[in-house]
């Protein structure tokens, strides 16, 4: 099978990325700065991350990655990221189209895919206004409401899941000094998140916390010294959080913290509904931290009481935290407990057996 997985960057690890490729000059170094830093490993697929020749991965948003490929490939004038797209896959002679960023490339880039491609996969776990994906064989996601939007709007979706990197099992083998960690964005879809943040930030008195937030960019233009001469204060971080906010972490940096937590915080985006099992908990419970999450509908390994710890809305966060906190030993033997059962269901190899199956019947 000749398989082409395409993702996408977040623009805040954009600066990460240029640092660990600064000296990278060609293609297949700058694409592998990424792939060896980890960004967003648990949607990459087995044959990718161990190299295999019949597997090709791009970021296809990457204006520097994708130029380079170009040059090297003898592509005349300034080519668009789609049409470099196009020209690696006719080029791969690709198979099976994996997509991991589908809004930037929907039915229409589909439309114009070479005929060698016969099955066309991506991954969507988030309401994404008018997109049209239904030219996709499937969408592929983790949240059954969501998956069920998608049906709704004429396309074949089928649940899947991220996986656990591998590599997060150098991670988190010693002491946990940091009592609660969180990473993760801060904008105007985290409501109910952002109050719980705010709830949590207040124990810096007496805890070690680390937050490390990505905020929007309406966040930073509210908390810049243009934005406060503006009408933009609900768009500001509250004084609590914005004093221990720390730049947002990706890659081997975020499995780090990970790995030194006693606890991950979790809160799920307010468009998720009551589905939770966000890359955040794949990826804080194969570091082997506690993961202590909003209450809602989990997948299978993720079990309130055997696995993980869940809070209800108000203050209940801070009760189940300082519970936690109080009672170490025996919250250390929940999550070392979570971490083997997620190391075991969301394997690489079973995250790849799940993906073959659907190819079968998509």
């Amino acid at each position: 099978m000749r398989l082409f997985q395409n993702s996408g960057l977040y623009p805040s690890y954009l600066p990460r990325l240029n640092q660990l490729a600064a000296k990278a000059s060609t293609f297949a170094a700058r694409r592998d700065a990424s792939l060896q830093d980890r960004f967003g490993a648990a949607h990459i697929l087995e044959p990718v991350l161990d190299g295999a020749p019949e597997a090709f991965f791009t970021n296809g948003d990457d204006k520097v990655l994708q130029r380079q490929w170009a040059r090297e490939q003898g592509m005349k004038g300034t080519p668009t990221l789609e049409a470099i797209l196009l020209a690696q896959i006719e080029h791969h002679g690709t198979e099976v189209f994996y997509n991991l960023d589908p809004v930037r490339y929907p039915s229409a880039f589909v439309a114009k895919l070479p005929g060698c491609v016969t099955k066309t996969l991506c991954w969507r776990a988030a309401p994404s206004g008018n997109a049209d994906l239904t030219a996709y064989g499937a969408v592929l996601g983790n949240f059954p409401s969501i998956l069920e939007s998608w049906r709704g709007k004429g396309c074949r979706a089928e649940l899947f899941f991220p996986a656990v990197d591998p590599v997060m099992e150098q991670y988190g083998r010693g002491e946990r000094p940091i009592d609660v960690a969180f990473i993760g964005g801060y904008s105007r879809h985290h409501g109910a998140r952002g109050k719980t943040l705010e709830q949590v930030a207040a124990l810096a008195a007496d805890r070690k916390l680390v937050f490390c937030l990505d905020a929007s960019r309406l966040t930073r233009l509210a908390e810049s010294a243009v934005g406060r001469l503006l009408p933009l204060r609900k768009h500001r971080r509250p004084d609590v959080i914005a004093r221990i906010a720390r730049q947002p972490l990706f890659g081997r940096d975020l499995y780090q913290l990970f790995g030194s937590a006693k606890i991950v915080l979790n809160g799920a985006i307010d468009m998720s509904g009551n589905d939770r099992g966000n890359m955040r908990c794949f990826e804080a419970m194969g570091c082997g931290a506690l993961l202590v999450s909003d209450a809602g509908n989990y997948p299978d390994g993720m079990d309130p009481g055997q696995t993980i710890v869940t809070y209800e809305a108000g203050n209940d966060c801070i009760a189940q935290i300082e519970n936690c906190l109080q009672n170490w030993d025996e919250m250390k033997v929940k999550a070392e407990r979570g971490r083997r059962v997620v190391g075991d269901l969301y394997s690489k190899e079973r995250q790849w057996a799940l993906f073959e199956n659907l190819l079968e019947h998509i």
